[in-house]
């Protein structure tokens, strides 16, 4: 096993500046989920982030300055309230301080890790696939009564039938289960892959809008670990990708002042290509960043946490 590398010492000023800019920066989003929860409206996009993504709001602001990092000074005291944390020996040659406890990397952990790893590896050593045009969330509407599917207080913008036309008339090319799993039945023989959890390390691929936003979901499994500047860049991927997802979806987001993504034209669906790839170039570093992450935990050695 590699020797333990010395710790990233942060004194309280900069891990406070840290903390404060983390926090700013999730209640943009955080803010507003909790004000219209309060009020019993729904956003049909982005409420996604906070329900299909089951990390609380108030744990996506609280800043986690990860594994390999040592936060000095009398207010790292608080730290210990939580759960993960572990006072340094003043004895040990780094500052006398707090830091995540090592323990916090359970064997249930580690088994989850090594799955995850497998999987992100597996999907960063693959070509890029461009050619599914978003046809995930069509396919869930399929010859469904328009008052029963899952955004029925949305129109659909060609109406059911063609809605189904579109469906029908081009190829379906999803191979992410946990889109998959939402088609409708009589969608589900029209897709070309028949993706399941089993074949989802084979078939998981980087071009994926759903395997660019579960970089969020691989980020919070790790709890306090990962360090709260990488949860937050994936977490803000997700939430541009989910916009993307939901504007070439089949449903119509002008109440909500988002302009189609129209894929049922040539013209559509090239500019849904393109945004795809520009996710794609955009998530596949935070995949690296999450990959030397997991590797280092897995490895048995502490990974220093970024320093931005």
């Amino acid at each position: 096993m590699s020797p333990e590398p010395a710790p990233l010492v942060l004194a309280e000023p900069d891990w406070r500046a840290r903390e404060e800019a983390h926090v700013e920066r999730m209640r943009v989003w955080t803010r507003p989920h909790q004000q219209r929860r309060s009020r019993g409206e729904k956003h049909p996009v982005l409420d996604f982030l906070f329900t299909y993504y089951s990390l609380p709001p108030a744990q996506l602001e609280r800043w986690q300055p990860g594994t390999g990092v040592v936060l000095t000074g009398p207010g790292a005291r608080r730290f210990l309230d939580r759960t993960g944390y572990v006072a340094v020996d003043p004895a040990s040659p780094h500052d006398a301080g707090v830091r995540v406890d090592p323990a916090a990397f359970t064997s249930k952990r580690a088994r989850m890790a090594r799955h995850v790893l497998a999987l992100l590896e597996a999907t960063a050593a693959r070509a890029p696939r461009l050619s599914c045009f978003g046809l995930h969330e069509w396919a869930m509407v399929y010859r469904h009564p328009a008052d029963q599917v899952r955004h029925a207080q949305l129109p659909l913008r060609l109406g059911s039938d063609g809605t189904d036309e579109v469906v029908e008339s081009l190829d379906i090319r999803c191979g992410h289960y946990d889109a998959f799993r939402f088609f409708t039945e009589p969608a589900r023989p029209l897709n070309s892959l028949q993706p399941t959890r089993e074949t989802q390390r084979d078939l998981d691929q980087p071009g994926c809008l759903h395997v660019g936003m579960d970089l969020y979901k691989w980020a919070y499994k790790l709890g306090p670990l990962t360090p709260s500047e990488l949860l937050a860049d994936c977490f803000e991927l997700a939430a541009d990708i989910r916009v993307l997802d939901m504007r070439a979806s089949p449903y119509d987001l002008s109440s909500l002042g988002y302009d189609p993504v129209r894929i049922e034209t040539p013209e559509g669906r090239a500019e849904y290509a393109r945004r795809q790839a520009a996710f794609t170039r955009r998530a596949a570093p935070l995949r690296e960043r999450l990959i030397t992450l997991y590797r280092g935990l897995l490895s048995g050695t502490d990974v220093r946490s970024e320093s931005h």
